[in-house]
């Protein structure tokens, strides 16, 4: 008798573990600074918010290139702020000089300087947030660039992506073959997947009529940070469009590691603080797959 009730608890053991294994904690969530933008002076009260707000790590959206600062602290700084309140410093949005107006030699010096902040900083990643975009031509030269960015980064022990809007998925361009391609499709071709990843924001991709899902199984693990976000609040039922519960079934495919909330705005009336809360809590509902 004794020892099938041992066996029992080993099985009921195991059983919890592996529960606890594929269903456990989604709690490490970020937040891009841009959120909470107007809200964030004085600096250490709104770090303090973000968080109590239950985030574990920023994504900040303020580099001062000509002065290497970051929210008006140097990064030493500003790494030390953050941690002071509890918050890692994960990444950052920072776009550099145009390559079809600059020279790509000062494009590269101005990304190794760059380069340099962060990495003081204590980010893990850059993230270039947008690019001024008109033909064919100007995307081959960001490629060309962002190719050799993401292979400075690695070479600092950092990480290089691109964050999409909306257009990257409407916008078509005509190949020499006469063959149409989205501009987001060409990036995806034209970037070494070991030198550029790619933060995918998921409201803009579905705003853009991307199809999320088949986008991951076209280009399993090419998508190491997620935009986790929708028109307002995340987990709003009155206005959220993004299909999240279905989205997180193929996390693991994608090669999603870092989910990074971001809000254009707040319901009307509501704290900016406690907004963002209610995103982060529903986030936590999730269970990547």
């Amino acid at each position: 008798m004794k020892r099938f009730f041992t066996a029992i608890v080993l099985t009921l053991s195991l059983f919890a573990a592996s529960g606890c294994k594929e269903k456990g904690a989604n709690d490490f969530i970020g937040l891009q600074m841009y959120s909470v933008r107007s809200y964030l002076d004085p600096l250490d009260e709104g770090l303090a918010k973000i968080s109590e707000a239950g985030y574990s790590f920023v994504e900040m959206a303020n580099y001062n290139d000509e002065a290497g600062l970051f929210y008006g602290r140097t990064p030493g700084e500003f790494k030390s702020l953050c941690e002071a309140n509890g918050l890692q410093v994960l990444c950052s949005h920072t776009n550099g000089p145009n390559p079809d107006r600059t020279p790509m030699e000062d494009c590269v010096e101005w990304w190794r300087r760059a380069i340099g902040h962060h990495s003081a900083a204590g980010c893990i990643a850059i993230v270039a947030p947008a690019m001024a975009c008109d033909s064919l031509q100007t995307l081959a030269r960001y490629c060309e660039l962002y190719n050799k960015v993401g292979e400075m980064c690695n070479e600092q022990g950092l990480k290089f992506g691109y964050h999409n809007h909306d257009n990257e998925f409407k916008f078509k361009y005509t190949q020499e073959d006469g063959s149409e391609i989205t501009w987001y499709d060409y990036l995806l071709a034209n970037t070494d997947p070991d030198k550029v990843f790619f933060e995918l924001d998921l409201y803009w991709a579905t705003v853009g009529g991307a199809d999320i899902v088949e986008l991951f199984k076209a280009n399993p693990g090419r998508f190491y940070m997620w935009h986790v976000k929708d028109e307002i609040e995340v987990g709003d039922p009155a206005t959220n469009i993004v299909p999240f519960s279905e989205i997180y079934k193929y996390a693991s495919l994608a090669g999603m590691k870092y989910q990074i909330v971001e809000q254009e705005g707040f319901p009307e009336g509501s704290n900016p603080y406690e907004s963002v809360k209610r995103s982060c809590d529903y986030v936590k509902t999730m269970r990547p797959e």
